[in-house]
């Protein structure tokens, strides 16, 4: 079976990601594989915090409450990025790679016409990457 799981967050609408973090629980719990919550950030203040360094902090008390509450072993790994709008999909790429999962499980967004005409996040990241990809709509 997989050996780990990566579960890119976007801690602004984690409310938004349920159904994706439920299967991938689930998946965890069943098979006993680690997650790694993966977030992407910016060096400029947002929303969800105001440095790099908060943001980090915020994703590893996120990734500790979900392993707490689903009963897996969890990490979580920040990445910096100067635009995550434009570099999110292959930051996602490059990062399961690194942190060696062999399979991402995300949640995508209802299509609409900009996907008609670009790739989706999910969709990139499922075309390009070389470890299986589980697209949660």
């Amino acid at each position: 079976m997989y050996k780990k799981i990566m579960v890119p967050v976007d801690l602004a609408h984690a409310d938004r990601l349920e159904k994706a973090l439920n299967t991938a629980a689930d998946l965890a719990r069943h098979y006993k594989i680690p997650i790694c919550y993966v977030g992407v950030t910016a060096s400029t203040p947002d929303a969800v915090a105001h440095t790099p360094e908060e943001y980090a902090s915020k994703l590893a008390a996120f990734g500790e409450a979900k392993a707490k509450e689903g009963g897996f072993e969890a990490s979580t790994q920040s990445v910096l990025s100067h635009d995550p709008t434009r570099d999110l999909y292959k930051l996602l790429t490059k990062t399961a790679d690194e942190i060696g999962a062999d399979l991402v499980i995300m949640a995508s967004h209802v299509p609409g016409l900009p996907e008609h005409i670009l790739t989706s996040n999910a969709g990139y990241v499922a075309s390009h990457s070389d470890v299986s990809v589980f697209v949660v709509r």
